[in-house]
């Protein structure tokens, strides 16, 4: 469901790092996803997830910003198929770095 797909950040809380200028590119073997991203003020990331059987994503981040900050976190994923057949997905996120705050945010399958 979620292997070779690239994804790009469309809304995000304001005490969110991803961005617009964000890239995710997505891999899966079975019930395991992970990606690398970057762009924006995200230098270079990487995350983990396991698949629930309805295809939501529990996952683990880690990033460095611009800042040369290390930033990590944790995410809950919920997939969404939008008519034209790509996916969206809805995260509900928190920090387990810098000051612990959540946020929600949505990326969408690139075309």
């Amino acid at each position: 469901m979620y292997d070779g797909k690239t994804f790009r950040s469309v809304t995000n809380t304001a005490n969110g790092e991803v961005s617009g200028d964000t890239l995710f590119q997505y891999h899966q073997e079975g019930t395991i996803v992970w990606a690398e991203y970057g762009g924006g003020s995200i230098v270079r990331g990487t995350l983990i997830a396991t698949v629930a059987p309805d295809n939501s994503l529990d996952m683990r981040y880690q990033h460095v910003n611009t800042a040369g900050e290390l930033m990590t976190g944790h995410c809950r994923t919920t997939p969404e198929q939008l008519p034209d057949g790509r996916l969206r997905l809805h995260e509900r996120w928190q920090w387990t770095s810098g000051d612990g705050s959540s946020g929600e945010s949505i990326i969408e399958e690139e075309k």
